[in-house]
């Protein structure tokens, strides 16, 4: 028996749940991670998981060994990332997550810089803003903003986010620049925003000189992608708030303009999160220290305002052809 892969498997079984997640990940089939399993019970001569049709659960004996056996297999990887830091030259297949307007704006089109310091790394990108289950997916690390919401994740800082308040001219000549957000409750139509995570519209928050305003407002449509949000304000669809990262081409160019000029939303955090209890690989901290550095360096991410023209435009002036973000 190839005892350090049936440990491998074992350990993937308890922190996916289940038969088949734990051999997806892994890259082995269901029968092979049975088959080790088995005869790794046999071998230790007792029984490590309780196997029903819907769970797979934990004996006693099986949370201890699992207990040290993860840790075995941490110092394991850690010893061999040591070697690659000594070598400079850490490698292996990375497994991330990243938020869709983050990664489309931000993150992919800086990768060249990445892979020219680690060729030796494989990425394996999930770009998407849905709930990513890190243990049971078996993902590295997430880049995730706002505020968390799994308090039992390791999380590290890299960076914030800040909203903005924006509309075509088109759609400002024909409904009125509004000056005051309650302003929105009246002749005026929303792009509103919903969770991936829960559902819930998120209301339009603004604050200014201690007065702090929630518009809900009317809209005639709502998304869960905020690159989506920004191609319904571009068609005229409504006044949008969106983040200033994905924006800031589109008001540079005139296509969009601010609205609400003082008034401003509280910066958002940016984490990258990872499972904890586990020693970080290099190849994991090297990506790490480089989205931090990043998003540290990053124009669209440090610049607070999109406003590099004046809030009040000509509205009868065409505007010009808007800028498509790097994908």
């Amino acid at each position: 028996m190839d005892k350090f892969s049936a440990m491998q498997a074992f350990v993937r079984v308890v922190e996916a749940g289940t038969f088949t997640k734990a051999a997806d990940s892994i890259g082995m089939p269901k029968a092979t991670v049975t088959r080790l399993i088995q005869t790794l019970e046999k071998e230790l001569d007792t029984k490590l998981l309780n196997r029903t049709t819907r769970k797979v659960t934990v004996t006693a004996d099986g949370a201890a060994y699992y207990e040290r056996a993860g840790r075995l297999l941490g110092d394991m990887e850690e010893l061999e990332s040591s070697m690659s830091r000594a070598k400079a030259s850490p490698r292996g297949r990375l497994k991330i997550d990243i938020p869709s307007s983050l990664g489309l704006a931000v993150i992919i089109p800086a990768l060249p810089d990445f892979y020219a310091r680690y060729p030796d790394i494989q990425i394996e990108l999930g770009v998407s803003d849905r709930p990513v289950d890190i243990i049971g997916e078996n993902v590295d690390c997430v880049v995730r903003g706002g505020e968390l919401q799994d308090q039992s994740l390791v999380a590290r800082r890299i960076g914030e986010f800040n909203l903005i308040a924006c509309a075509t001219p088109a759609y400002l000549k024909r409904h009125g620049t509004p000056q005051h957000p309650d302003e929105l409750a009246n002749g005026h139509t929303l792009v509103r925003y919903i969770s991936p995570r829960t559902g819930r519209l998120y209301p339009m928050e603004l604050r200014r000189d201690g007065e702090e305003v929630q518009v809900s407002g009317r809209h005639m449509l709502a998304v869960n992608d905020s690159n989506a949000g920004v191609a319904a304000a571009l068609a005229g669809l409504g006044v949008l708030q969106t983040l200033t990262f994905l924006v800031q081409h589109h008001i540079s160019s005139g296509a969009l303009v601010p609205v609400f000029g003082g008034w401003y939303s509280e910066a958002k955090p940016i984490h990258v999160v990872y499972p904890p209890n586990r020693h970080l690989s290099n190849k994991v901290r090297v990506f790490v220290d480089w989205i931090a550095d990043l998003f540290a360096k990053h124009d669209l991410i440090q610049r607070k305002s999109t406003l590099s023209l004046p809030v009040q435009h000509t509205l009868a002036a065409p505007a010009a052809a808007p800028v498509a973000l790097a994908a």
